[in-house]
């Protein structure tokens, strides 16, 4: 059962606070933040809203990871984005909901009601301007991620995965992403293989094929460390100097 979280947060003291819509916004800007939002927990497997779904809210990741997934006809789906912490969720101008958004761990949205928010916008630059910037990196990641569903082996696949978790692990910790890398895995290796597009043994012989060279190592079920990310990146496929591959 979804629960709403009442008792008060400090914005200051927010995880996503440098990353998500509102980082941009002063002292002044957060309170009037404060008075349109509440806290949304979710357990994993559970619905957030289907598609075509009217929106009352837009929201921001806390913390957590939910999927973007979008039906056909006959029954089938497919998962085609993930929401990360400090991720926006819903679209300022559009009531109805594109995707059915399932949590995928435990989740908790710091969620704004969307006509406030939408009025917000006009009178408030700083928080449009924040929003535009992180949906051109939206689009940006998209086209990432049909380069590597379309173009990539499986270990290029999983490597790419686990290379961009650690790029956001680092960002969220407002860190320098250095030789070495660390972070809690926010996906099962079941939820690995929807994305992916791959079988559940691809994924789990995959990752067992990194750990035995050497390009990660495992603490725990979802510990992941990487001891040299240049390494790591290397395994990815992409073209690391931007020049034509021969």
């Amino acid at each position: 059962m979804t629960k709403l979280t009442v008792e008060p947060r400090d914005c200051a003291a927010c995880p996503i606070r440098h990353n998500a819509v509102c980082a941009r916004c002063e002292a002044d800007e957060l309170e009037i933040l404060e008075g349109i939002k509440t806290y949304r927990n979710y357990e994993a497997g559970e619905p957030i809203v289907f598609s075509g779904d009217d929106m009352e809210f837009v929201a921001s990741v806390v913390t957590g990871v939910a999927s973007l997934s979008q039906g056909l006809e006959d029954g089938r789906t497919q998962m085609v984005g993930l929401l990360l912490p400090a991720d926006f969720l819903g679209r300022p101008g559009r009531r109805t909901a594109a995707y059915d958004v399932v949590a995928v761990s435990p989740l908790t949205l710091c969620c704004f009601r969307r006509g406030p928010f939408e009025e917000l916008l006009n009178s408030t630059p700083h928080i449009g301007q924040r929003l535009l910037e992180m949906t051109l990196d939206e689009l940006d990641a998209a086209r990432e991620w049909m380069l590597i569903l379309g173009r990539k082996t499986a270990r290029e696949k999983i490597a790419s995965l686990l290379s961009i978790l650690a790029r956001r692990e680092a960002s969220l910790r407002q860190a320098t992403l250095t030789r070495e890398a660390s972070f809690t895995l926010p996906l099962t290796r079941e939820a690995m293989a929807d994305y992916l597009g791959l079988t559940l043994e691809t994924v789990s012989r995959q990752i067992s094929a990194l750990k035995r060279d050497g390009v990660i190592r495992l603490q725990g079920t979802r510990g992941i460390e990487v001891p040299d990310f240049e390494r790591l990146l290397a395994e990815t496929g992409d073209d690391a100097d931007g020049g034509p591959l021969i």
